[in-house]
């Protein structure tokens, strides 16, 4: 069985919000889950609602306790640290680009308890460690901690967590 498609015109105007079809569509918008002011801001923009009409419903949904960013940082770095497995840098970059203050950013990353991170991090070095097929020890130590560094941990925990994974292994 097969279902007909949706027809894309490219020609067609884009469906545009009311100020008052906007409140409603952005409260469920914020309800589903937790957004940053930009992600808003860059909905109603799409919808046709800028500067001050966009703007004061911001305003209204942060007094109605809809948007708060500093909840949206700390849900933001549970789920990248524990489904991501993203390290701070990593974590706190993205939550840069989103535009959230740095107050926030630091109640965030509070989320994160440091002997979990300590032992996310060596799991993930043996992880690592299993398929990079190097013979040369240092070369694979090299990759194991560029992979590390790129998901965003640091690197002195980074080059800690290899020498206390290595140093238990006879490579």
């Amino acid at each position: 069985m097969s279902y007909p498609r949706k027809e894309y015109n490219p020609d067609r105007p884009k469906k545009y919000w009311s100020p008052t079809e906007a409140k409603l569509k952005i409260a469920a918008y914020c309800a589903y889950q937790e957004r940053c002011q930009e992600e808003v801001r860059s909905k109603l923009a799409e919808k046709g609602l800028y500067g001050d009409q966009a703007e004061e419903l911001i305003s209204h949904m942060i007094e109605e306790g809809f948007l708060n960013e500093e909840r949206f940082a700390q849900a933001f770095v549970r789920g990248k640290f524990n489904l991501k497995k993203w390290g701070r840098n990593k974590i706190t970059q993205e939550l840069k680009l989103r535009k959230v203050s740095p107050n926030c950013i630091k109640s965030g990353l509070k989320e994160i308890d440091p002997e979990d991170y300590w032992q996310k991090l060596l799991d993930l070095v043996e992880k690592k460690s299993e398929f990079v097929k190097e013979p040369d020890p240092f070369k694979k130590r090299y990759k194991i901690q560029q992979y590390l560094m790129g998901r965003g941990f640091e690197s002195d925990l980074v080059q800690s967590a290899v020498e206390t994974v290595f140093s238990g292994q006879n490579l």
